[in-house]
């Protein structure tokens, strides 16, 4: 093999090694954090007292059980 093959191959190499292949991402924690809250936060739960569905984020935890209103919540007591 003659040596302007060489260096045509190595120039291919580092070309690809810098320009084409994906360097692997490096995740910060806090990122993980906010996309662990984002994913629990579109979850739906039910209402124990009138049985609709509304989301975590808007529901209130009474005793273990979670309610989608003041009003429901004010039945069960």
């Amino acid at each position: 093999m003659s040596p302007q093959w060489i260096v045509v191959i190595v120039l291919i190499a580092v070309v690809y090694f810098i320009f084409i292949k994906k360097k692997p991402q490096v995740q910060n924690k806090n990122q993980d954090a906010k996309k662990r809250d984002e994913i629990q936060s579109d979850e739906m739960v039910e209402c124990s007292a009138c049985k609709i569905y509304c989301s975590l984020e808007d529901a209130l935890l009474s005793n273990g059980k979670y309610y989608c209103s003041k009003e429901c919540l004010e039945k069960r007591k």
